[in-house]
C-alpha cells in the first residue's frame, strides 16, 4: 500500500539518543511512515534504528546512505525515496524528538486541512505552550530567522524548526533533484527554490505556506549544533542568496 504520509528522520550517530520509547508513539497515527536515514553512522545507529523498525512493526524502514553526506543531504535523500514510494504529504523531523510525534503529526493534519504547500513549525514562546528553549540559542535564532527573511522575501518567524511538511507536487520533486549548496542551512535553500520555482514550475507564492506555533519543543541538551556552527550559518545564508539570485535570473532567461 503506497503510504499517505511520510516522515523523514535524519541519523547521524544516535545510539545514544534515539529514544526508543518515544518514536513509540508514531503508533497513534498509523497512516504516518517513518523513514529512518543512517547518514554513514559510525556507531550502532543502524542496529537501533532496525530495532525501532520491529518495535513499530512496518512502520518505519531504514534508508542507509554509503557515507555520511550530511543532514542536507540525508533529508534530500529521503525525500526523494518518499517522494518515488508515492507518498502524498512528506516532511522531516529531528531524531532528538525536540518536536515529538504528536505535533509533527498536527502539522500533517493542518496541511491537509489548509490546503498549503508547506507547513513549518514555530518555536514561538506563548501563553499557554510549553517551548523549553535556552535563552543564548533563541537570540541568536532570531538574529538568523531576520537574515533568512530578508533572503527570501518572505515573513518567516522560525526557518530553522527541524519539523516542516510538504504536499507532494513536481515543483518539489524538481527542487530536490540536486544536493543544496549549504550543509548548515538547506531549510532556507529548500524554501528559496520553492518561491523561486523552475523553468517548467511556476514558483510557491508566500500564500502557499502557513507557519504553526508548536504546543511543545524542548532543547535537547546534547543537541549537535554548537555555537561556533553559527558564523557558518551566516556564511551559508550569503552562499544562498548569492544562489538563489542565479536560480531567478535562469529561470528569467528560460
Amino acid at each position: 500500500m503506497t503510504p499517505t504520509s511520510v516522515v523523514i528522520v535524519p541519523c547521524y550517530n544516535e545510539a545514544r539518543r534515539l529514544s526508543l520509547e518515544g518514536f513509540e508513539e508514531f503508533r497513534q497515527y498509523p497512516d504516518v511512515r517513518l523513514l529512518l536515514v543512517d547518514d554513514g553512522s559510525t556507531d550502532d545507529t543502524r542496529a537501533v534504528l532496525e530495532q525501532l523498525c520491529e518495535r513499530l512493526d512496518g512502520q518505519a524502514q531504514v534508508l542507509a546512505q554509503p557515507k555520511n553526506g550530511g543532514k542536507a543531504e540525508a533529508v534530500r535523500a529521503g525525500m526523494l525515496a518518499a517522494y518515488e514510494a508515492g507518498a502524498q504529504q512528506l516532511g522531516y523531523l529531528d531524531a532528538d524528538l525536540a518536536t515529538p510525534p504528536g505535533e509533527m503529526c498536527r502539522l500533517l493534519t493542518i496541511l491537509r486541512e489548509r490546503n498549503a504547500a508547506v507547513v513549518m513549525g514555530a518555536r514561538v514562546a506563548l501563553l499557554g505552550t510549553r517551548i523549553e528553549r535556552r535563552a543564548r540559542r533563541h537570540y541568536m535564532g532570531r538574529v538568523f530567522a531576520t537574515g533568512a527573511s530578508l533572503i527570501l522575501s518572505l515573513r518567516v518567524y522560525d526557518t530553522q524548526c527541524g519539523a516542516k511538511v510538504f504536499r507532494r507536487s513536481e515543483l518539489l520533486r524538481s527542487v530536490l533533484s540536486s544536493p543544496f549548496s549549504s550543509r548548515w542551512a538547506f531549510d532556507v535553500e529548500l524554501i528559496g527554490r520553492l518561491l523561486v520555482g523552475t523553468a517548467e514550475q511556476s514558483g510557491l507564492t508566500p500564500e502557499d505556506f502557513v507557519e504553526v506555533p508548536l504546543q511543545t519543543w524542548q532543547d535537547i541538551a546534547q543537541s549537535k549544533l554548537k555555537h561556533s556552527d553559527v558564523p557558518k550559518m551566516g556564511l551559508d545564508l550569503l552562499k544562498i542568496f548569492v544562489k538563489l539570485q542565479a536560480l531567478k535570473r535562469k529561470a528569467r532567461r528560460e
